[in-house]
C-alpha cells in the first residue's frame, strides 16, 4: 500500500529555457494512519543534460560541471519518472513553486497539483523576518532536520530535503486542500516589502497608501494591499494595466 504522499521537487538549471534543467532533486512527505505527516527516507537527485554549456556564473551558484551532466538524460526523459513515481502523488511541492512549474509542465508531471511552500509560509508564519527556504530553515529549526543532509545549499536534493521539513510542518498545521488553495493565489505578504513604507504591516497603512499599492506592478503587493482593503470593507480596486513583477521577500 502506498501512503498518501506529496513529493517535494527542487531544480538546478543552466538557464531559463524550457529544457535547461541540469539537476532534479526530490524528497517525499507522507501521511500516516493517524493523519500526521512525516519526512521519509525516499529522496534522491539526478543529473540532467541541459543540451547546452553551463555558464561560469551559473556554475558558481550550484557548482555543477558540464562533464558531470554530459552523459545524463535530457529533461523530457529525466522528468517523468521523478514527477510521476509509482503509486502517484497527491501533489507536488516546491519553494516558490512557480519556478519549478516553468519546467515541470503538466505534460511531464501528469497534471499534478502544486503546493508553494513560500506562499504557505507567508500565511502560517507571518511574523518571521524572511521567507526564503534557507532563512526558514534557520529561523524555525524544524525538528528532525539533519544539518549535513541539507547541505550543500543550492543543490537539488539538499534543498528539497530542507523544503520538505517546512512542508511537513505546514501539513500538520493546515489541511492539504488549504495549502493548495493558498498556493493557487498570489502571495499574501505580511508587510510592505519595499519603498517608503517598507516593513509596515498592511493594517498600519492609510487607505490612500493602500489604494496606491493596490495598483502596483507586483502581483503579490497588489493582492496583499487589495486583501487589506477588502478586510476594511473597501471596494476592490480596478485592475492595473501594468504587467506583474515578482516579489522577493
Amino acid at each position: 500500500m502506498v501512503l498518501p504522499r506529496v513529493r517535494v521537487i527542487d531544480l538546478e538549471t543552466a538557464g531559463t529555457g524550457a529544457t535547461d534543467v541540469c539537476e532534479i532533486g526530490w524528497q517525499d512527505v507522507v501521511q500516516s494512519d493517524d493523519g500526521r505527516w512525516s519526512v521519509t527516507a525516499d529522496r534522491g537527485a539526478a543529473f540532467v543534460n541541459p543540451g547546452r554549456p553551463i555558464s561560469p556564473a551559473t556554475m558558481a551558484i550550484h557548482h555543477i560541471l558540464d562533464e558531470e551532466v554530459a552523459a545524463a538524460p535530457f529533461w523530457k526523459d529525466a522528468a517523468p519518472p521523478v514527477l510521476r513515481p509509482p503509486g502517484g502523488v497527491m501533489a507536488l511541492a516546491a519553494h516558490r513553486a512557480a519556478f519549478e512549474q516553468r519546467f515541470c509542465t503538466p505534460a511531464l508531471s501528469g497534471g499534478a497539483a502544486w503546493i508553494c511552500t513560500w506562499k504557505c509560509a507567508l500565511r502560517l508564519w507571518p511574523n518571521l523576518e524572511s521567507f526564503s527556504n534557507q532563512m526558514l530553515r534557520y529561523q524555525r529549526r524544524p525538528a528532525g532536520l539533519d544539518h549535513a543532509t541539507g547541505l550543500p545549499a543550492h543543490r537539488a536534493m539538499p534543498d528539497a530535503y530542507v523544503t520538505a521539513h517546512h512542508l511537513r510542518d505546514m501539513l500538520n498545521e493546515a489541511s492539504l486542500d488549504q495549502l493548495l488553495a493558498w498556493s493557487g493565489q498570489p502571495g499574501l505578504l505580511p508587510r510592505v516589502p519595499r519603498g517608503p513604507h517598507r516593513g509596515v504591516p498592511w493594517p498600519g497603512l492609510s487607505l490612500e497608501v493602500l489604494r496606491v499599492l493596490a495598483q502596483e506592478r507586483d502581483l503579490d503587493i497588489r493582492f496583499s494591499a487589495g486583501t487589506e482593503l477588502r478586510r476594511r470593507g473597501e471596494a476592490d480596486p480596478p485592475p492595473s494595466r501594468k504587467p506583474p513583477q515578482p516579489t522577493l521577500l
